[in-house]
């Protein structure tokens, strides 16, 4: 008896393991499109394409030239008004990212990163020593604010569905209020299911 359950075990073995997952290690740089969905690839490529537009625009020079420095940015709200889950820390990270990286800006740490650093700031001055506490009231202003909103429009006929996102961004003058670019960005997929449902 024990002999036929340990030759049913080892027959069975094989069937358990069959349907094994296979991971494959991709280029984070390689265009995938799984889903249908907001996804990494468009968030990087969005934030290159709108950034590279936004420095190539007349505001830049012309704050270099009356100001004689370069422009400080910070990145404000960037809302996600679509019905899916995107991660917009990891969207707003590429923002930023393609900001510094231009080198023709300078810019400064986001809302809630202020509010951190002031609280460690403000802890110093109470249990740091004078020689190593740093000094209050030494923050670089931002000049300008990027803000914007990531938006989609879906239509969807039997097993077919087309996703069109828009993501518009704007940057803002902080002082003045001025809007000095704004930029739209559109990306449109098609999804077939075949028979399935949605």
């Amino acid at each position: 008896m024990r002999k036929l359950l340990l030759l049913l075990l080892v027959a069975c073995l094989p069937l358990g393991c069959g349907g094994g997952k296979t991971v494959t290690r991709l280029d984070t740089e390689t265009v995938t499109d799984l889903s249908g969905r907001w996804n990494d690839t468009d968030s990087r490529l969005v934030a290159r394409e709108m950034i590279a537009d936004c420095l190539s625009r007349p505001w830049l020079t012309d704050f270099a030239v009356a100001e004689g420095a370069k422009p400080v940015v910070t990145v404000g709200t960037i809302r996600n008004l679509t019905s899916e889950h995107i991660a917009m820390e990891t969207f707003i990270s590429d923002f930023e990212r393609e900001l510094i990286n231009s080198a023709q800006i300078r810019f400064v740490a986001s809302k809630e990163q202020r509010s951190e650093i002031r609280e460690e700031r403000f802890e110093q001055q109470e249990f740091a020593s004078k020689e190593t506490a740093k000094r209050l009231r030494e923050e670089t202003g931002a000049d300008f604010i990027l803000q914007g909103a990531i938006k989609t429009i879906t239509d969807q006929e039997g097993s077919n569905r087309v996703v069109f996102y828009q993501t518009d961004l704007e940057l803002i003058n902080i002082e003045s209020m001025e809007k000095v670019w704004i930029q739209t960005k559109k990306i449109k997929k098609g999804i077939s299911q075949g028979s399935r449902k949605w």
